[in-house]
């Protein structure tokens, strides 16, 4: 199967906001693990990882434009619902089966999805028009690419950002600490085994996503850490004065 040769516009009601040049995505990723993600991060981390998703969201200025990538299955989607009224929203993942529940799960909740725009999507893929925001969020969601990868992405995202944007990511890591890093390298290693098995992950390793953000004239706030520092939570920055993207 070949790819469209002709762009995907994004939210063509909003004028001159919109982003394009992302194309469907006709692979499957994580659609297999859609109705059971949720129950499966219960069981293995708890609350921990919602808690990582949501440190920073009662303390960043109010955000008008919010980009959420890899929400999937809507935890941070509908805490920015909550936290942001009349934010307008839009929920970018490349698994369709993701979005439904996601949607549905929103909807549930009595949260506004009406002003959610769900984007099935490969961030990778296309070209870079992109519309301004004041708040981008990528939750377990980077560790998905190798370096390469993330460069791109990061640059992607990074022409999305608006002056003054702000940049929240919860993602693992490598902490300091010889016996903390035995453990964080031994779990990242069973994690990386099992979802290139399920959806052949591009990845085998973590990179972390810091350089890239910092190249893109990003800076680091404030983080914190979980789970021994295998967890950590990230507020990143932009300047007023940056442009708003290529």
């Amino acid at each position: 199967m070949r790819w469209p040769t002709q762009p995907v516009r994004w939210w063509p009601a909003y004028g001159g906001g919109v982003v394009a040049g992302l194309k469907p995505v006709l692979a499957v990723s994580f659609d297999t693990l859609a109705p059971h993600y949720r129950w499966m991060e219960f069981v293995l981390a708890g609350e921990k990882r919602q808690r990582c998703r949501t440190t920073f969201l009662d303390d960043i200025p109010p955000a008008r434009n919010i980009l959420l990538l890899g929400e999937g299955h809507e935890r941070c989607l509908v805490e920015c619902c909550r936290r942001f009224a009349g934010a307008r929203v839009v929920c970018v993942d490349a698994s369709e089966r993701m979005l439904a529940q996601a949607r549905r799960q929103l909807t549930g909740q009595n949260a506004e999805a009406a002003r959610v725009e769900f984007i099935h999507a490969d961030v990778l893929n296309g070209s870079s028009s992109f519309g301004a925001f004041d708040l981008i969020a990528t939750n377990f969601f980077l560790d998905c690419f190798r370096g390469d990868q993330m460069e791109r992405v990061v640059g992607r995202l990074a022409a999305a950002a608006g002056p003054g944007a702000n940049w929240l990511l919860a993602d693992f890591q490598i902490p300091s600490g010889r016996l903390k890093q035995i453990r964080s390298r031994l779990i990242l290693l069973a994690m990386y085994a099992f979802f290139r098995t399920m959806k052949q992950l591009p990845a085998n390793q973590l990179t972390a996503p810091d350089s890239f953000l910092k190249r893109a004239e990003f800076t680091l706030h404030r983080r914190v850490e979980a789970e021994w520092g295998l967890l950590h939570s990230d507020w990143w920055r932009r300047p007023e004065e940056v442009g708003a993207g290529l």
